[in-house]
């Protein structure tokens, strides 16, 4: 078996530690969520390589840590937003039943997904003696050191930092996720042990005081003391590369005195509409939401087969679907009529066989093996040697093959339609089959046509489109049309009902019955009577479109801007109340056909850097998102807005200067009838996290927009 080391950057051969057995630690979960279908795929990707080792004869340890310890400060656990956890907080329960909770989640979510359990499971709590033992070691030979009752570790007495990464030590910054550390000798280095703040539940007694481990120690204690010095194989997802990873290899090679991991195999990311999956950027996936929409978390398994581990795959609804069907008709393959054995399709099964393992064994590339599997599936080979493969080729794939689809029985009624369409297509009456088929699909069935029959299945839910939308590119574009009302106003909701519903309210309040107001639910968090089934039955003015999970900010205005059918748009932000007939204002601005956006409220700049809100009306250099109105033909010049600005924060700034860049101007009017009320989305978003999204968006928005210095000239 080759497989591609991230160490030395190739697939390398290979060859165990000890004949006959195999040492594999993955990175386990930190048991103070959910885990999402992101970190799932990780852990996939180290099923298939356990099952690839078994299935060669090799004994197989394999080693899955639970953090239980809980590297972070006390405040972030509420900010989860978690029932459980809140009502775990207010009883006055331990972390560890919290842990607990979610450990037996992450269990049940494995298994669900048939990811063979661990010969062990480490508890963080458990080896923190461990843990101190090691610190105590990297203290003791100038590795590390003592400041403020934190131990670091000291990157330049490791000459070899830096070497997964691939980049060079003396370049690196520092990796510890945190701010600046004043107690740090080098930026570069990092926690091994923390003094614990007044009021911390988890601490520990050690040398250094009460305190906590460190993020990176855990696994260099635990892999040291379940699997030893030196094991074959680490693995987990891209980002614990760098640091953790990095960081690892630094604290256990310092106090080993050699390499502890042979083959370093990572991951690569799970996207949602091209962008990683996190719970920061709000497009997470669990097990539960997969099964509650009729999928087999199976179905996740077999899409996943079909990248190689080492590619991004881009996870959508339809992709899921997609998988689904692939599934069924795999395991429906599996289970076709014998048919009759002879020596020569013997020897296909066997050249197809030695195919199957080959391509597994080469870089561990489980869709060339599935490809192999679907050869043999779509083969004329019969059923009792497809079967022997499929099940062979299942010890590695593990999906289930050997469940046979139910065939629940038929009414009369359908057994005799049944037979009416299996007459009409045995004369080729197509036309009258096809009708058959329809009445059957109008009972709720569908009609599945094989080599041994028809079978007749209840439509199972995964099938049905509940017309949620799983990107802005589900809606069908509007803007070429020609327009046949005054005003489209777009208005994106992911939380906040009372919000939405005075900002709708009021904006139809002055609209008239030359406009309409489309209402786009972004993955909206509370249950919120606006946003019900019957709320646009009767009212031809509002239109409603639900997201089926937050698609981003830019995507979500997207999906009403595509659908506007008015001259004029117009987003509007659920904090801005309408007082005053807001479209009789905004036209003639909106007629002036240098002006490409016109708004209440602006910024202005002299540097691109540092932006002040404009206290009168004219130019200015960025429209706020708050209230935004344009022109469908401006629109049409531009294009929509750019759909990697997920959060909210600066992406008027960057839609105002791709208009601008187009000649036209910026312009508000501080005298428009509205008035702005608090942000929902903002206050809800911790403070840290706004600010880490707010700081990428910015940087997006500079990247882009730059170096055109010019448009900071403006004219007062």
């Amino acid at each position: 078996m080759r497989i591609y080391d991230t160490l030395t950057r190739k697939k390398e051969e290979f060859a165990p530690l000890q004949s006959g057995h195999v040492s594999l630690y993955s990175c386990g979960p930190t048991v103070y969520r959910y885990a999402h279908i992101g970190n799932l795929r990780s852990y996939l990707m180290a099923d298939w390589l356990r099952r690839l080792l078994e299935a060669d004869g090799y004994t197989v340890h394999h080693v899955k840590n639970i953090t239980d310890v809980g590297h972070m400060r006390a405040g972030q656990l509420a900010q989860e937003e978690d029932r459980i956890i809140v009502a775990a907080r207010a009883e006055g329960k331990p972390a560890a039943e919290i842990a607990r909770f979610y450990t037996d989640a992450f269990l049940e979510d494995e298994a669900k997904l048939n990811i063979l359990p661990a010969g062990d499971f480490p508890k963080a709590t458990e080896y923190v003696p461990a843990m101190v033992e090691m610190v105590k070691a990297l203290v003791d030979s100038s590795c590390a050191y003592e400041a403020g009752g934190n131990v670091y570790f000291s990157v330049g007495s490791f000459p070899g930092y830096g070497k997964l990464s691939h980049q060079q030590s003396e370049d690196l910054q520092e990796g510890d996720r945190a701010e600046p550390d004043p107690l740090k000798r080098d930026p570069r280095d990092f926690a091994l042990w923390k003094a614990a703040e007044p009021g911390r539940a988890l601490k520990w007694e050690s040398p250094w005081g009460d305190g906590f481990p460190g993020w990176h120690i855990e696994c260099s204690a635990i892999v040291a003391s379940v699997l030893g010095d030196e094991i074959d194989f680490h693995t987990g997802g891209v980002d614990n590369i760098f640091p953790h990873h990095e960081d690892e290899i630094a604290q256990s090679e310092s106090v080993l005195g050699h390499q502890h991991v042979r083959r370093w195999v990572h991951g690569q990311h799970l996207l949602v509409d091209g962008v990683k999956m996190a719970k920061s950027t709000g497009n997470v996936y669990l097990i539960s939401d997969l099964q509650r929409r009729g999928f087999d978390p199976l179905a996740f398994r077999y899409l996943c087969a079909n990248a190689h581990y080492g590619t991004r795959l881009n996870f959508t609804p339809s992709s899921l679907r997609a998988a689904q069907r692939g599934l069924n008709r795999l395991r429906a393959a599996t289970h076709g009529p014998s048919g009759r054995l002879t020596k020569k399709a013997r020897a296909e099964g066997d050249k197809l066989r030695a195919a199957f393992w080959a391509a597994a064994r080469d870089g561990l590339n489980i869709p060339a093996a599935l490809a192999v599997a679907w050869s043999v599936a779509r083969s004329r080979l019969p059923g009792a040697i497809k079967r022997e493969l499929l099940m062979d080729f299942d010890r590695l794939l593990g999906l289930d093959l050997a469940t046979a689809p139910p065939v629940p029985p038929v009414t009369d009624e359908v057994a005799k339609l049944i037979r009416e369409r299996h007459e009409h297509r045995r004369a080729s009456h197509w036309g009258a089959a096809d009708g058959i088929r329809d009445r059957i699909t109008d009972m709720g069935l569908e009609v599945r046509d094989d080599r041994p029959g028809t079978t007749v299945l209840p439509i199972p839910a995964w099938k049905h489109d509940d017309g949620n939308l799983a990107s802005s590119a589900d809606v069908s574009s509007r803007l070429d049309e020609t327009p046949d009302l005054d005003f489209t106003v777009a208005i994106v909701a992911r939380r906040g009902c009372e919000e939405l519903q005075r900002c709708v309210s009021s904006a139809r309040a002055w609209l008239g019955d030359a406009g309409e107001v489309i209402v786009v639910d972004n993955g909206f968090v509370e249950e919120c009577e606006p946003l019900g089934d019957d709320a646009t039955a009767d009212d031809e003015q509002l239109r409603f479109f639900r997201a089926d999970h937050f698609l981003g900010s830019a995507a979500g205005r997207n999906v009403a801007l595509r659908q506007a059918r008015g001259r004029c748009l117009v987003i509007l932000d659920t904090s801005v109340e309408v007082t005053g007939d807001l479209f009789a204002a905004l036209r003639p601005l909106l007629e002036d056909e240098t002006i490409g956006v016109a708004g209440r409220w602006g910024v202005v700049t002299d540097d691109m850097r540092s932006f002040d809100e404009a206290e009168s009306s004219g130019d200015v250099d960025a429209v706020e998102g708050y209230l935004m109105a344009f022109r469908r033909d401006v629109l049409r010049k531009v294009g929509l807005l750019d759909e990697k600005f997920r959060f909210y924060r600066h992406l008027d700034l960057d839609f105002s200067y791709a208009i601008r860049s187009h000649g036209y101007r910026a312009v508000i009017d501080t005298d428009l009838p509205v008035i702005r009320h608090d942000h929902v989305e903002w206050l809800a978003t911790p403070p840290d996290e706004r600010e880490r999204l707010s700081k990428r968006n910015f940087y997006r928005f500079l990247h882009k927009w730059g170096g055109h210095k010019e448009f900071a000239a403006r004219k007062r």
